[in-house]
């Protein structure tokens, strides 16, 4: 399932404050991204086309809760552009974050951390 950009705004707002009304989604994300209640409406209506939200009636109308976890939704969207723009490969998108974007001291003990537990896991 394709999520796209504005879709995926609905989407933060559904996995960190849901179930949310179409009122409730318009006051997370609607005025901070410049939308009008229609066009969050019409962002619900083509999430729920895609099943990827459904809705259920409650005393307050229509509350939306997403039918897909953030952590399945990263993990598709993460595979899918290392395929696309790195050919399936991890260590050509690694390369190139650590040449084209600075990598923080953070950055680093993070990968470092990262291949030292991959190694491990491997030889254990």
């Amino acid at each position: 399932m394709r999520i796209s950009g504005a879709e995926s705004h609905i989407m933060e707002a559904l996995w960190a404050s849901g179930p949310l009304t179409a009122d409730g989604v318009f006051a997370e994300v609607g005025a901070a991204q410049g939308w009008a209640p229609g066009t969050v409406k019409t962002l619900i209506t083509r999430l729920l086309k895609k099943k990827a939200i459904e809705g259920r009636r409650e005393a307050g109308g229509y509350a939306y809760h997403p039918l897909v976890s953030r952590d399945d939704y990263v993990q598709g969207e993460s595979r899918s552009l290392v395929d696309r723009l790195f050919g399936g490969e991890v260590a050509p998108l690694v390369a190139h974050f650590a040449e084209h974007r600075a990598l923080s001291d953070k950055d680093l003990e993070h990968l470092k951390a990262l291949v030292a537990r991959l190694d491990k896991d491997r030889d254990g």
